[in-house]
């Protein structure tokens, strides 16, 4: 799908225009004659209607935003079922959130003045999202973008090698839960359960050891992802969010003083246990920040993103802001015969 000489398509009552910058697109579609406030008809039939040109979109560009169109949780339970299949529940939590209405989730909750740096949903994990439905209910009186950066793009803008060195060792991620520092195992997990936690981990090769102040926890995985569908090698992880260096400087110092590396709420290594330098993030997030890309939100903004392709984050606000998450598709990787990650799923949805 052309999108970066043509247009995209007018989806029914909607017209839309390419949006981005630094290597990041996304498609913004506006109903043409309506008035504001007033959807065009039901967005839930819109999106199965115009189901396959979306899904085009979000497997080329990445990201599709929609004006106007959900203004309540069940309504975005509903668009995010109707397009994307079965919503998914958050478990192996590694940030706070509530659970809204139907599968639908408040945003991280980490207050106003933080920024949550760019990662793909639960890249960390063994299992994650394919596609994310973000809705803006109320928007921030300044700030609160959710800004997307193309990981293909970052890919291309980190040195050839960095990329050979992770895509060899992969990455290690390490956390030690403790009462008042981060989520607690049981918030994680989503159980008070000790030996549901041990099925859990067992189950995705999660190595665990229960420990006098809580449990520790490691959990290997690629650094880079292929889409066998297209070749395009992708940057999927969350090293440089788990590291240490994300930490602001006095909260690291504070934290070094009390735990040995091993035993920080979260850092990140190589897969070998091998540590992975400052200066080796750092050039991760100066790629990062070189292809982010952020439209304002408003009141009733539908933004669908392909996990797999862009990442997504959180910029500081002021005010009030409620934005909702809905999360569907259970992706996994898979390594071939020839060694290369690739991504493995998810099944196809039969939108009705």
């Amino acid at each position: 799908m052309p999108q970066d000489t043509a247009p995209p398509p007018v989806l029914g009552p909607y017209m839309g225009r390419i949006a981005g910058s630094g290597g990041t697109r996304l498609v913004v579609y506006k109903a043409s004659c309506t008035p504001p406030g007033t959807a065009p008809g039901r967005t839930e039939d819109w999106v199965v209607e115009h189901g396959a040109a979306l899904t085009g979109m979000l497997d080329t560009v990445g990201a599709v935003l929609v004006r106007d169109c959900v203004h309540s949780p069940e309504q975005l339970s509903e668009v995010a079922r109707r397009f994307g299949g079965e919503l998914l529940s958050y478990t192996e939590r590694s940030t706070p959130r509530s659970a809204v209405s139907g599968g639908v989730y408040t945003s991280t909750e980490y207050p106003a003045s933080e920024t949550i740096t760019q990662h793909n949903e639960s890249a960390y994990a063994s299992v994650f999202p394919h596609r994310l439905f973000f809705a803006c209910l109320q928007p921030a009186e300044t700030g609160g973008e959710t800004p997307l950066a193309d990981v293909r793009e970052v890919t291309r803008r980190l040195p050839s090698d960095l990329l050979d060195r992770f895509r060899k060792l992969g990455i290690a991620y390490q956390r030690s839960y403790r009462e008042g520092m981060g989520l607690t195992w049981q918030e994680t997990f989503q159980t008070e359960d000790r030996a549901e936690v041990e099925r859990y981990c067992v189950e995705r090769n999660i190595d665990l050891t229960w420990t006098d102040y809580g449990l520790r926890t490691s959990q290997r995985g690629p650094a880079l992802v292929t889409d066998p569908g297209t070749g395009e090698e992708c940057w999927f992880n969350q090293a440089h969010l788990f590291h240490v260096s994300n930490l602001p400087a006095a909260t690291r110092e504070a934290l070094g003083e009390l735990f040995p590396e091993e035993e920080m709420p979260r850092n990140a290594m190589y897969g070998d246990g091998s540590p992975i330098s400052d200066e080796e993030v750092d050039r991760v997030r100066e790629a990062f920040d070189a292809c982010t890309y952020a439209i304002p939100w408003q009141r009733g903004d539908l933004m669908l993103v392909n996990n797999l392709l862009q990442s997504h984050g959180r910029r500081p606000y002021t005010g009030e802001r409620r934005t909702l998450v809905a999360m569907t598709g259970q992706v996994t990787v898979a390594r071939r015969a020839d060694g290369v990650v690739v991504f493995d799923g998810p099944v196809p949805v039969d939108r009705a």
